[in-house]
């Protein structure tokens, strides 16, 4: 007997949804005008539902699928050299983008403060952030709130300066010019919130080793 397989199928948006969707893909289509037509624009947003399925965020489809969808297009610009790149694009990347890659993240934006654009990303992402993250960060006085696991995309490793993976192997695409470390942290998935804080204090390390490294190469290339 042939077993059933569980397909997931992704639900039409509601009414009310879809016309927020709309006057986010007008909103984009005004951002990135002279850039991107609105057919690509359009395609980025159609692709971020299904894209976010699994995001226990359904009351926030529009807003999360805005955000992705722009971040995507923010990507695909620079990688396309029609969107200057302002500062170092860090991307970390993990299997669910719920723990190692999202601390890493939250940490190297906070400690940056604007000097270095970072994303994460997950192989294989799952439908929400370790519980552990949020008190974890609070106690930095970092907030994860709004933050969402994502999958990896193109453009977004086509984009970044450096790679950063974490337990996730060849996941990212291999594109010359680019720097590439894989960080052997351990994840903190079912840890309690004292192992966290070691997980924390380990990835914190490392993200000021490397803030350091590209702070100090932007210094001597003068940009």
């Amino acid at each position: 007997m042939n077993e059933k397989k569980d397909v997931s199928v992704v639900a039409a948006p509601d009414p009310n949804t879809q016309n927020q969707l709309r006057r986010q893909l007008d909103d984009l289509t005004v951002e990135f005008a002279g850039i991107f037509s609105r057919e690509t624009i359009e395609r980025f947003v159609d692709e971020s539902p299904e894209a976010l399925a699994g995001a226990r965020f359904h009351d926030y489809v529009p807003v999360l699928v805005y955000r992705f969808a722009r971040e995507r297009l923010r990507a695909l610009g620079q990688a396309e050299g029609v969107i200057a790149k302002e500062v170092p694009e860090v991307l970390f990347v993990c299997v669910h983008n719920a723990g190692r890659s999202q601390m890493a993240a939250a940490l190297l934006n906070h400690l940056a403060a604007g000097c270095v654009h970072v994303c994460s990303c997950g192989s294989d992402p799952t439908s929400e952030l370790n519980p552990m993250l949020a008190p974890a960060l609070s106690e930095l006085g970092i907030d994860v709130s709004q933050e969402f696991p994502k999958p990896i995309t193109d453009e977004v490793v086509r984009a970044a300066d450096a790679v950063i993976t974490m337990g996730c192997g060849d996941a990212c695409s291999i594109y010359p010019g680019k720097i590439y470390e894989d960080w052997e942290a351990e994840d903190p998935a079912g840890e309690d919130l004292e192992r966290v804080r070691e997980i924390r204090e380990d990835i914190d390390r490392r993200v000021r080793e490397l803030l350091a490294w590209l702070v100090e190469g932007r210094a001597r290339s003068g940009t």
